[in-house]
């Protein structure tokens, strides 16, 4: 697997959580998994010194060191270890924006993960790339290397994380990533008079899938294809979406270490214990009236594509109805200044917490009656599930993972585990808190709401087994 991140190594997103998870997963069905990432700043390696090795780029090499670390039975990680490339603040960039070299930085992860096969003398049974970062990978597999006895042949499969990111670069670039100028080409890797690392992965991956089912069909659109539409539209028949899993140990009611009472599906009442220190630790009345109130919680970045311009739309509506609201997160300064205005504007109601805390993501998780999460777009989305875990029932627009995942009440009223709104507008995010404010007055049907949620099998196990089909497949 070929990665820029994946915990516990480095994290910025669900696509750590991905690329730490997935492989395990595997190795427990009996698959045996090297993953291949940068050796960032943040990565402690106990000090090992690793093995030196010069990653070929036509006429010129690129030296670093290839630094092992055993992580469980069966998945090993390889950290690519370049301090000029990657001993830097952030992972891809910080605080002026995107690093310049970052088409750079990560062909040196791509062309040095199928190097270290090389190196090896092992022949993968299948190459593994994630997103733009690692898109090259396939490129390299099915140009300079493909008469390779390593690596010539080796199938290979992408995945597309999150298709509005996709690695465009100069292309002069191309001399230094040791790929000739005959692949700038609109079949290939040009893209709008620019190199596409992710185009590249498209055009060249014998597979291509993506984070959930409805996602898959949705880049196909024009509304979610960020000009890559017709690209895939061209793999559609090699496309295919396997919803992410979550960590079912580290996200379990039962055991949470940061939840002051634990709970399940049959004892759904100490669910009210973690609701009044959600509310304590907020500083929001926690009296019995209080906690009559249903809590409706976030856990989000605050940007655009988590629908904060949606919340500011209906903001007038959302804090007027009978609820509180605790919201976490960090992101577009505007929304900050949005949820901190709404917090001072309804002080015993509203509480805004900008930054993350993970204590608090499982407080709210756990501690919230609803949780909302308005995307305009979700390629997969994990928080609906995790609420659904914790009897937290999820109130969300019906797309990507979100659609996948949610069951809602007019969809199926025997199965329902939450509420779901197609249009992206003020009203139908209102229409769907309304819905649920209305169905949580009738205590009997919303417990086994709650309980249909907490039955649900999000575990990696059920998605691993999918990739495996996509492996054998190819």
């Amino acid at each position: 697997m070929v990665t820029p991140e994946a915990r516990p190594f480095a994290k910025t997103g669900g696509l750590a959580d991905v690329c730490g998870a997935l492989p395990r997963a595997l190795a427990a069905l009996g698959h045996r998994v090297t993953i291949v990432l940068p050796k960032y700043r943040s990565v402690v390696t106990g000090g090992a010194a690793g093995t030196p090795a010069d990653i070929p780029f036509g006429a010129h090499s690129y030296p670093v060191r290839f630094v092992e670390q055993r992580v469980s039975d069966g998945v090993t990680a390889v950290l690519v270890d370049a301090p000029a490339l990657y001993d830097r603040d952030g992972l891809y960039g910080d605080s002026r924006g995107e690093y310049g070299d970052n088409a750079f930085r990560f062909a040196v992860l791509c062309r040095g993960a199928l190097e270290l096969a090389r190196l090896r003398g092992a022949r993968p049974s299948v190459i593994h790339a994630h997103d733009w970062q690692g898109a090259l990978a396939p490129v390299y597999a099915r140009t300079v290397l493909r008469d390779d006895p390593i690596i010539g042949g080796v199938r290979t499969v992408l995945t597309i994380h999150n298709l509005a990111f996709q690695g465009n670069f100069d292309p002069s670039e191309l001399t230094w990533i040791g790929l000739g100028r005959d692949l700038l080409t609109p079949e290939l890797l040009e893209f709008w008079g620019r190199g596409s690392a992710l185009k590249g992965g498209v055009v060249f991956a014998d597979k291509i899938t993506t984070v959930s089912p409805t996602y898959a069909t949705e880049i196909l659109t024009p509304e979610y294809g960020f000009g890559f539409n017709g690209i895939l539209a061209r793999r559609a028949p090699d496309l295919v979406g396997i919803l992410n899993g979550i960590d079912t140990e580290a996200w379990n009611p039962a055991t949470d270490p940061y939840l002051p009472a634990h709970f399940d599906g049959e004892s759904l009442d100490r669910k009210a214990v973690v609701k009044r220190a959600l509310l304590a630790s907020v500083d929001l009345p926690h009296d019995e009236a209080a906690m009559r109130r249903p809590v409706i919680g976030m856990v989000t970045r605050l940007t655009h594509q988590k629908g904060c311009d949606l919340v500011a739309g209906a903001a007038d509506r959302l804090m007027g109805v009978d609820a509180a609201w605790v919201m976490l997160g960090s992101g577009d300064g505007w929304c900050e200044d949005l949820w901190r205005h709404l917090a001072a504007r309804y002080p015993g109601r509203v509480a805004a917490r900008i930054g993350f805390d993970e204590e608090l993501a499982h407080l709210i998780e756990a501690g919230a009656d609803m949780f909302l999460m308005p995307s305009w777009y979700e390629p997969c989305g994990l928080n609906q599930m995790y609420s659904q875990r914790y009897g937290t029932v999820p109130i969300v627009r019906a797309t990507g993972g979100l659609n996948d995942t949610v069951v809602d009440v007019d969809e199926s009223p025997d199965a329902a585990t939450g509420f779901k709104f197609r249009d992206y507008t003020p009203d139908g995010v209102g229409w769907a808190v309304d819905r649920a404010l209305g169905a949580f007055r009738n205590s009997q049907s919303w417990k086994a709401i709650q309980r249909n949620g907490m039955r649900r099998d999000f575990s990696w196990d059920v998605s691993a087994r999918e990739y495996v089909k996509v492996y054998r497949g190819v």
